[in-house]
């Protein structure tokens, strides 16, 4: 009840004085303005951090010190005012960097420690970069009204389930209760469009609590060698989304001779809008993927170590696929200079791309690994397990290698994710049945197929398939589900769901450069009315066509089908001009193959 009474005030009061904030920035004229490395169009208020402060601080002392961590208050308090006073006077990042380092070292010698190798020494240098590089994380993340302070509510329900479960945590909960209320209230004039922004004062503050706050929830404790991925992934996992938005773009800046601390339009959501779902649409995609992280480390609290190292490497490695997908998107070719550095980029780029098939290889050796040993997990327990684990070790060499080569010999390595299609997973199941039945072979002519099961290379193998399935359709998935999304550009229905409509649809709907709604398809063929194509339905005849144009549902027909007769045609042509509707046919010609006009 006191949890809730916290939550509570912190709540109205960070609602009640965001307002003031907002109004005192706007008056001393510490507001930020549109500028392109900037995402936001109108002058906006940027001491939003200094509301969540004051909230959290008010709200701290009315409790009393005393039943709360002061240490921690005193360090984020630190990293508030390196924040604001870079809002106000914008420090060099060598600076910055140093002070933080002064902060994180401040928290070591209060024992604020990770506990990940045993070794003193690496642990604390670890410490050093993760508080530096979490805080620095949320700065980073605070690039689209609503994320970060989204992702920040996020992370910390999910640390504050973890820490309900740890003993001596009760000062860490009341801060973080009352962190939460404040950050909540904050989010209410954040979200798109923003009446104010964090600044560096509110993600930094941000960012260092909830790093301290990883190493009290218990990840860290009474791990020792034998869980060491379990202690590193659950912290990773609940941090999931600054981690990989920071990392991308790190690597994806230093790839276009760019500072990784100057700002610029290239961040995940930046991204997704590229691409296009809507500002609200991206954040929520990445507050979806926070929640994914977060869940994922409650899992592996809950799970037994084994299980939760299969949870932790899938999610990870689905999390660094999308991440692939996105870093794709072009978004360094706006000025002059951009586009130099894309040319001069262009070479180790195109090399890149040739040995896409070298980092499609190692992704693979995760996948034969994680199916083949998690085949294990479902065949046996326990002591079953433990007595057939040695078989396992000295097997999964073999196995390995021959999926590999058949993998090679039998073209998977030449699909192309972006264009997945049937006949790729028709030779992606042959390529895993060959590997499996060889795999037996093998492992009969060496060792008798003694201490090895059969059920187990089933269960292998169906693991298999979906999981090489899974990541070579992920592009594909991941196209279609933002397409899905998008919300700008011309309603579209396509006239004619045959073999011609499906085409037009895929040429209309793979133009980057011109976005379609695409509602569905029109065809007289009476039984194909409440049917899809493609996750598209089946709206109606040629009278359903006619009462959507007359109706203004739609802003463009696309005709692709040559089943229809002259007097319809020009019956259609005149509607949709009296009702600002665009008319197309899709043609076939020797030049372009498929055309649109």
């Amino acid at each position: 009840m006191t949890l809730t009474v916290n939550f509570v005030v912190a709540l109205l009061v960070s609602i009640l004085v965001v307002p003031l904030v907002r109004k005192l920035a706007f008056s001393a004229g510490y507001v930020a303005t549109p500028s392109d490395e900037r995402w936001h169009r109108e002058t906006t208020a940027i001491f939003g951090g200094v509301a969540i402060f004051v909230t959290v601080l008010s709200c701290s002392v009315l409790l009393g010190l005393s039943g709360l961590p002061v240490v921690l208050i005193v360090a984020a308090s630190g990293m508030f005012l390196l924040g604001l006073v870079d809002d106000i006077w914008s420090l060099k990042p060598f600076t910055k960097l140093i002070v933080q380092i002064v902060i994180a070292a401040t928290l070591l010698f209060f024992e604020y420690r990770l506990d990940w190798t045993g070794s003193l020494i690496v642990d604390t240098l670890l410490t050093l970069a993760w508080i530096v590089g979490i805080s620095n994380a949320f700065n980073l993340l605070d690039n689209m009204d609503g994320l970060c302070a989204g992702v920040s509510v996020i992370v910390g329900l999910t640390v504050l389930f973890t820490l309900m479960g740890q003993p001596d945590t009760g000062a860490e909960i009341n801060f973080l209760v009352i962190l939460l209320g404040a950050t909540l209230g904050f989010l209410v004039y954040n979200v798109s469009p923003a009446s104010i922004f964090l600044g560096d004062s509110g993600s930094l503050f941000l960012g260092v609590c909830l790093a301290v706050l990883t190493l009290q929830s218990g990840y860290s404790t009474g791990g020792g060698q034998s869980n060491i991925l379990s202690i590193v992934a659950v912290p990773v996992l609940v941090l999931l989304v600054p981690i990989a938005d920071t990392t991308l773009v790190s690597v994806m800046r230093i790839l276009h001779g760019r500072r990784p601390s100057e700002g610029g339009r290239d961040h995940s959501s930046h991204r997704l809008v590229a691409i296009g779902l809507s500002e609200r649409a991206a954040v929520g995609v990445l507050w979806g993927l926070a929640a994914l992280g977060g869940l994922a480390g409650l899992g592996m609290q809950w799970l037994s170590e084994d299980w939760s190292t299969v949870l932790a490497i899938i999610v990870v490695l689905a999390i660094a696929i999308f991440g692939i997908y996105l870093a794709q998107v072009r978004i360094y070719e706006g000025t002059e200079s951009e586009r130099k550095e894309f040319t001069t980029l262009q070479p180790l780029t195109v090399n890149l791309t040739y040995k896409r098939q070298v980092a499609e290889v190692i992704l693979d050796v995760f996948l034969i690994s994680l199916a083949y040993y998690t085949a294990y997990r479902v065949r046996f327990e326990g002591v079953e397990l433990a007595a057939l684990y040695p078989s396992f070790l000295e097997s999964l060499p073999l196995v390995l290698a021959i999926q590999v080569i058949i993998l090679l010999v039998t073209g998977a390595y030449r699909i192309v994710w972006r264009h997945y299609g049937l006949m790729d997973a028709v030779t992606l199941g042959k390529a895993v049945m060959l590997g499996t039945l060889t795999s037996v072979f093998v492992l009969v002519f060496v060792y008798r197929f003694e201490n090895y099961s059969r059920g187990v290379f089933i269960i292998y193998g169906a693991l298999l398939i979906l999981m090489l399935a899974g990541s070579r359709a992920s592009f594909r998935i991941i196209s279609e589900s933002i397409r899905r999304g998008v919300q700008a550009g011309d309603r579209l229905v396509i006239y004619g769901a045959g073999d011609g409509g499906v085409a037009a649809m895929r040429e209309l709907l793979n133009q980057n450069d011109r976005p379609y709604q695409m509602l569905g398809f029109v065809d007289d063929d009476t039984s194909k009315l409440r049917t899809w194509i493609h996750g598209y339905p089946i709206l109606g005849d040629y009278n359903g066509l006619v009462s959507l144009v007359m109706s203004d549902a739609i802003d463009c027909v696309v005709l692709g089908t040559r089943m229809i007769d002259s007097g319809r045609l020009s019956d259609l042509e005149k509607l949709c001009a009296e009702h600002n509707v665009k008319l197309s046919r899709m043609h076939v010609d020797f030049k372009s193959l498929v055309a649109v006009s």
